[in-house]
């Protein structure tokens, strides 16, 4: 888990996280909006973030996102395409969260603790 590094938080629980990337938690503590960037759904950086983090399938995120989106009361996250565009993004935007492999870190981005 990564976040923006202006990002106050250093640590999240499990709930907390899946109601982020459920789309549930809009956000931080600070009041602040959260932004969540995810991969393609085919992208195998995001079926293991799915699996191993959220302990759900791919295809049950997005139907929950699909839900919020048609039903009016929601939005999806944004949806990025590399891991490279994902460190970009989230450098760039406050409140953002997203996830990325080890070796994708960079200065920009602060890693997120589960706790």
């Amino acid at each position: 888990m990564v976040v923006n590094s202006a990002n106050p938080q250093r640590n999240i629980s499990q709930p907390g996280l899946n109601a982020i990337f459920n789309m549930r938690l809009r956000h931080w503590s600070d009041d602040s909006p959260i932004t969540v960037y995810v991969l393609q759904d085919e992208d195998p950086l995001h079926k293991k973030f799915c699996k191993q983090k959220l302990h759900v399938f791919p295809h049950q995120l997005r139907k929950g996102w699909n839900r919020l989106v048609f039903s009016g009361t929601g939005q999806a996250p944004v949806s990025i395409e590399t891991e490279e565009d994902m460190v970009k993004r989230i450098s760039e935007t406050p409140g953002a969260i997203g996830y990325l492999n080890g070796k994708d870190l960079t200065a920009d981005v602060k890693i997120l603790d589960i706790e």
